[in-house]
């Protein structure tokens, strides 16, 4: 039976009904923003990667790699500033002395292992190595390779320097792992002045014991992102800039 409310909605019970969060007024300009993409890596986004006994079926139900290569492809088309933040383990790595949970978790499936910063001896085809449907959005000489990140966030890489070089002030943030690097980097970024949008299902998380990483890290997105979009609407948002960018020209043209 449905519960009865008064005139302006509440519930006549007594309980209260759960304070919404205000809009963040957020306008996407395309012009200072940069699509950034955490992780696109095998081991998280392969069947065969180490990863996929945990991210796999996050993964496969948001259809995560068709969503990125979307995004890799608006990008793309529009000419917008693309960067990429990797994670890559070298032999000095394994030997950290402490870690929390999701670390240990990475290290003891050798996730993201490279032999060697100087050297991309044996990493073709590895985990380590980009998916390889989104190798020509990442290898095609435009996009930003950041250095790589080292635990979750980007303070120990060279993100944020490559962004700010280019005048970059808004992101559009998608990629691997939704409640670990994803958001880590979101933190980072907001605390260095970007605007930060996430897209929710470009994106996924882990499903252990403990809970789902994925459905953990989108209430926090709710409360910390500036926007949250679905990829349908960031690749229109992307691609309707340029519409807007030459429907503005085409007015100036015919009011001269």
């Amino acid at each position: 039976m449905s519960e009865e409310s008064s005139g302006n909605g509440s519930p006549t019970d007594g309980s209260l009904a759960a304070p919404a969060l205000p809009d963040s007024g957020f306008v996407f300009d395309r012009d200072r923003a940069a699509l950034v993409v955490i992780d696109p890596q095998n081991d998280f986004l392969s069947a065969n990667g180490a990863g996929w006994p945990f991210f796999g079926q996050s993964v496969t139900e948001n259809n995560v790699v068709a969503n990125l290569t979307r995004l890799f492809e608006a990008a793309e088309s529009t000419g917008m500033t693309v960067a990429v933040s990797p994670h890559y383990d070298y032999p000095a790595d394994w030997e950290w002395r402490f870690g929390g949970p999701g670390e240990q978790l990475l290290k003891a499936i050798r996730m993201f292992e490279r032999s060697g910063p100087l050297t991309v001896e044996g990493l073709e085809g590895s985990g380590a190595d980009f998916l390889e449907q989104l190798k020509q959005f990442i290898l095609g000489g435009s996009a930003i390779i950041a250095s790589p990140h080292k635990v979750w966030g980007p303070e120990s890489n060279d993100l944020t320097l490559q962004l700010r070089k280019r005048g970059v002030s808004q992101i559009v943030l998608a990629g691997m792992a939704a409640n670990l690097c994803v958001e880590s980097h979101l933190r980072h970024l907001l605390e260095e002045g970007f605007q930060v949008v996430v897209v929710r299902d470009a994106t996924a998380g882990a499903r252990v014991a403990t809970g789902d990483g994925y459905l953990a890290a989108l209430t926090n997105y709710s409360f910390l992102a500036n926007a949250v979009w679905a990829t349908e609407e960031a690749v229109s948002q992307i691609r309707d800039a340029e519409q807007r960018s030459t429907v503005s020209v085409d007015d100036l043209v015919a009011t001269t």
